[in-house]
């Protein structure tokens, strides 16, 4: 209080570019001071005894936590705090939005999207670099029992800590609430399917090295079934001939010759006829 009122009226200054170029530079200026007054340390390895006191020391905390913990008296949540709690949520969000400026959309050119993959490109190259060699431990059967073990105490945990609950039946109106949901849902998709999916195309630039693979595949697939020509070409399939398929194949071979002798017969019986006629209208 004493100080605030020694302190006179002062002229406040609107905050310059210049000023922030200033005071963007004093930052730099202290981290990088703050970097040099920093020794150097010698790093320590991490031991199994080290990760034992930590984890004691993570148990205890967790103990002494929950004993300095207070007994409390649970309130139910009522529909009236439901209706606070939302009518909250929707003011917060409401003044979110209000406090947020106008701002003017860029369109994502080519260039931008070119930058962007190299972006990617260059972080992946440079965290590949920065990760050191590791030895890799083959999984035992130890290691897999062990593992087996954690998982049936974990679900047996799991199932302990549950507590007990009231099963409801499934009414008529339930099911055709369910129902009339599930065919909702389905229409909605439908709409937005139609609207934003069917009918459209992806397209896809048609770009040289795109083009030089297509044509390799080609050239690929033409060899592959030439070669596969060759090596079946001149083999055949052999087939166990048994008694009943000579039987149906000599049947055959009589149907067939019953058929072309009767036909045969009778073009020879129409060739004489149409002789006679012949011959009897030369006559008359």
């Amino acid at each position: 209080v004493l100080y605030k009122e020694s302190v006179g009226t002062g002229t406040p200054t609107p905050i310059t570019p210049e000023m922030e170029r200033v005071k963007r530079n004093q930052e730099i200026c202290s981290s990088v001071l703050y970097k040099e007054n920093i020794g150097k340390a010698t790093p320590t390895p991490v031991t199994p005894e080290m990760e034992r006191v930590k984890r004691n020391q993570e148990i205890i905390s967790s103990v002494l936590y929950k004993e300095n913990v207070g007994k409390v008296t649970p309130t139910p949540i009522t529909p009236e705090m439901e209706r606070v709690k939302r009518n909250q949520e929707i003011i917060s969000s409401v003044l979110y939005k209000e406090n947020l400026g106008r701002a003017t959309p860029t369109p994502i050119t080519p260039e931008m999207e070119r930058v962007k993959r190299n972006q990617e490109h260059i972080s992946s190259v440079v965290y590949k670099e920065g990760l050191g060699k590791a030895t890799p431990t083959p999984i035992t059967p130890e290691m897999e029992r062990v593992k087996r073990n954690q998982e049936h105490i974990s679900s047996v945990l799991y199932k302990e800590h549950l507590a007990k609950g009231t099963p409801t039946p499934m009414t008529p109106e339930m099911e055709r609430a369910k129902r009339n949901q599930e065919n909702i849902s389905s229409v909605l998709y439908s709409d937005s399917f139609r609207k934003q999916v069917q009918g459209k195309a992806a397209y896809v630039l048609d770009t040289p090295e795109m083009r030089r693979v297509r044509e390799t595949q080609k050239h690929i697939s033409t060899v592959k079934y030439h070669e596969d020509f060759e090596k079946n070409k001149g083999s055949f399939t052999p087939v166990v001939t048994d008694p009943i398929t000579e039987r149906v194949k000599k049947n055959m071979q009589d149907f067939s010759d019953i058929s072309y002798r009767g036909i045969q017969r009778r073009v020879v019986e129409m060739e004489r006829k149409r002789v006679d006629q012949d011959q009897e209208t030369l006559t008359g």
